[in-house]
């Protein structure tokens, strides 16, 4: 890329904002957005008064704590799994478990887990007719339409951009995006205020 350090800096950021965009704007496959079903899925669980669990690997597992994170500050009862204060999970939670290429052993394995105790599982991921373990345990799908690791092994990590986000990248980024609309939904159906979010912050930092 040519010219100066800012100029270079701000194509490439708006060459990945447009990857992350065009994940947005992919034609659907015959499931719901992504984003109504889990703002349908945590108000739900809200409503009822029940838990809401993530759970992920890799960089999918920082994405899912953020996302956590955020829905512990609107009030929810959150929890990362693997947290050593994490409680078990029944009937009236929600698991929201991300597997970007279809499944993970481990995954797979904490979907059967929640399925058996009771829960509602969500699964996020691209590759919805996987036909893994924690596609068949799922509740219900929010369906990212972006490449992951496998597309990137598939395809020999050829690059069709200048700037080409490698291996789960776009995946992983778009699942950010995805969290903080699905928390500005939330804000809104849960009335919420940024004092409020602010007020549950922790102060041991």
């Amino acid at each position: 890329m040519s010219g100066d350090g800012h100029t270079s800096a701000a194509a490439m950021a708006a060459q990945i904002c447009d990857q992350i965009r065009s994940v947005f704007s992919s034609p659907p496959l015959p499931l719901p957005p992504a984003l109504d079903v889990l703002v349908a899925e945590v108000s739900a669980a809200a409503a009822a008064n029940g838990r809401v669990f993530g759970y992920g690997v890799g960089r999918e597992g920082l994405m899912m704590k953020a996302l956590c994170m955020r829905l512990f500050h609107l009030g929810l009862h959150a929890h990362v799994v693997g947290d050593v204060t994490t409680p078990p999970i029944s009937p009236g939670d929600l698991l929201l478990a991300s597997a970007g290429p279809g499944g993970f052993s481990t995954v797979d394995a904490i979907c059967g887990v929640a399925k058996s105790a009771g829960a509602r599982v969500v699964l996020l991921t691209a590759r919805p007719g996987s036909g893994s373990g924690a596609s068949r345990c799922a509740d219900a799908v929010a369906y990212i339409p972006a490449q992951t690791m496998a597309d990137d092994e598939e395809e020999g990590g050829a690059p069709s951009q200048a700037v080409r986000l490698p291996m789960g990248s776009l995946y992983e980024g778009a699942m950010y995006v995805l969290f903080e609309m699905v928390v500005l939904r939330l804000t809104e159906a849960l009335k919420q205020t940024p004092a409020q979010l602010r007020s549950r912050h922790t102060n041991l930092e």
